[in-house]
C-alpha cells in the first residue's frame, strides 16, 4: 500500500536573501493549518548542472529549521517544470494545498495564477514583518466562485480566529445586485455555520471596482491580509497590460494577498 502523501504549504524560493522572508510566512501558514512546510525551487533546464548545488542550498534552509523548530514538518523539492504548469504539477504530484511567492516575483507567476488549483499568496518579501493573519479583508462580487474565497476564508476564521470584514459589491443591474446579494447570504451563512468572528459591508463600488475599494480599506485600516478572486476571463488587453490582480499586489505594499483562482475547481484542506 502507498503511503499517503501529507498536504502542503509550499513555499516557492529565488534562492537569494528575500527567501527568509517567505519561509517565515509560511512557517506561520503550516502552523496555522497544521500542514507539512515544502521549500520549493524552480530550476530552468539550463541549471540543471547546478542541482547540487541548489540541494545543498536548500539544505542550508531546512536544518536549522527542524533544529529549532521541532514541531513543524520540513521537507524541500527541486523541479524543472514550465511555470505555468508548476501548481498543478505541485498539487497533483505533491500534494501541494497553499502556495507562497513574493510579491516582486508576481510577474514570473501570473500565468500560474491563472491556472492553480491551489491558492496563492503573494507576500512583500522585503519586509520583515510576519502577518499574523488575523484580520482579513474579503470582497464578494457577482460571481459564483466567491464561494470559494469565501470557503478559504472561513479556514482563516477557522484555524486562526481570524476576523473576517466582507465587502459587498454595490452594483446598480437588478440581475447583478440579485447575484450579489445571493453570494453574500450564502457567505454569511457559512460563516455562521462554524461560528466564525465576521462583519459584512456594503461597498461603494461595483463588482468590476470591489475588489480595489477593499485594498484601499485594508490598507487604510491596517488589517493583516486581502484575500481576492483572480481573474474569471482573461482578455488580449490582460495580456498586454496584465492581470487586474497584478495591480492589486503592485498596490499592496506591506499587505500580504491571497488570490482564488476563479478558472479552476480549488482543491480543499482537509482537517
Amino acid at each position: 500500500m502507498t503511503q499517503k502523501k501529507n498536504q502542503k504549504i509550499v513555499v516557492l524560493l529565488s534562492l537569494t536573501p528575500f527567501d527568509k522572508i517567505l519561509i517565515l510566512n509560511g512557517i506561520k501558514i503550516a502552523f496555522i493549518f497544521q500542514k507539512e512546510l515544502c521549500l520549493c525551487y524552480n530550476y530552468s533546464k539550463k541549471q540543471k548542472k547546478n542541482h547540487p548545488l541548489f540541494k545543498a542550498r536548500l539544505d542550508e534552509y531546512t536544518n536549522p529549521l527542524k533544529n529549532e523548530i521541532p514541531g513543524l514538518e520540513v521537507s524541500t523539492l527541486l523541479l524543472s517544470e514550465r511555470v505555468k504548469n508548476l501548481p498543478e504539477k505541485l498539487s497533483d504530484n505533491w500534494e501541494a494545498i497553499f502556495l507562497i511567492a513574493g510579491k516582486f516575483e508576481f510577474k514570473k507567476y501570473s500565468h500560474a495564477v491563472t491556472e492553480s488549483p491551489v491558492p496563492f499568496l503573494f507576500v512583500d518579501e522585503q519586509h520583515e514583518t510576519v502577518s499574523e493573519y488575523k484580520r482579513l479583508v474579503l470582497p464578494v462580487d457577482l460571481r459564483k466562485e466567491n464561494s470559494d474565497s469565501a470557503l478559504w476564508s472561513s479556514y482563516f476564521g477557522r484555524f486562526n480566529q481570524t476576523l473576517i470584514v466582507v465587502v459587498a459589491a454595490n452594483d446598480k443591474n437588478r440581475e447583478n445586485i440579485k447575484q450579489v446579494t445571493r453570494n453574500v447570504f450564502l457567505t454569511k451563512k457559512l460563516f455562521q455555520k462554524f461560528q466564525l468572528q465576521h462583519k459584512i459591508f456594503k461597498g461603494q463600488k461595483n463588482s468590476l471596482a470591489i475588489a480595489d475599494e477593499a485594498l484601499k480599506l485594508a490598507l487604510a485600516s491596517d488589517f493583516d491580509f486581502l484575500t481576492v478572486l483572480g481573474s474569471s476571463t482573461i482578455t488580449p488587453l490582460d495580456l498586454l497590460v496584465g492581470l487586474p490582480e497584478k495591480k492589486i499586489v503592485r498596490n499592496s505594499g506591506k499587505l500580504p494577498v491571497l488570490i482564488i483562482n476563479p478558472r479552476r475547481d480549488n482543491y480543499i484542506l482537509c482537517d
